[in-house]
C-alpha cells in the first residue's frame, strides 16, 4: 500500500498564497506521476496540476500562471505553490500518485480563500 500525507492547507485572503506539500511512503516501486486534484462542494473532482517523474508538468487552464507544481523524485514528494488565490479556488485539495497500474489518493487538505 501507498500512503500519502498532505499538509499546508488553510484559510487565506484573496490574493494570498499557500503552499501544499505531499509525501508518499509505503510500497512504492516507481512513481510515474504525482499531482493534485481538487473538489469543491457540489462539484466534481478536477485536476489541478501534475508532475511527471523527471519534472515535466501540466496545469489546468484555471491555474496557469498562478500555481506551480514541483517535487523531489528521490524523496517521493510533490508541492503546489498557489499564488494569487481566488475565492473560487476554495476546495479540498487531494494529492495523488500514479504507479504502474494503480493510483493512490491522499485524504485531502482544505483550502479556503476569503474575499
Amino acid at each position: 500500500q501507498v500512503q500519502l500525507v498532505e499538509s499546508g492547507g488553510g484559510l487565506v485572503q484573496a490574493g494570498g498564497s499557500l503552499r501544499l506539500s505531499c509525501a508518499a511512503s509505503g510500497s512504492i516501486s516507481r512513481i510515474n506521476v504525482m499531482g493534485w486534484f481538487r473538489q469543491a462542494p457540489g462539484n466534481q473532482r478536477e485536476l489541478v496540476a501534475s508532475r511527471r517523474r523527471g519534472g515535466s508538468a501540466d496545469y489546468a487552464d484555471f491555474v496557469k500562471g498562478r500555481f506551480t507544481i514541483s517535487g523531489d523524485d528521490g524523496k517521493n514528494t510533490v508541492y503546489l505553490q498557489m499564488n494569487s488565490l481566488r475565492p473560487e479556488d476554495t476546495a479540498a485539495y487531494y494529492c495523488y500518485v500514479d504507479l504502474v497500474g494503480s493510483r493512490s489518493w491522499g485524504k485531502g487538505t482544505q483550502v479556503t480563500v476569503s474575499t
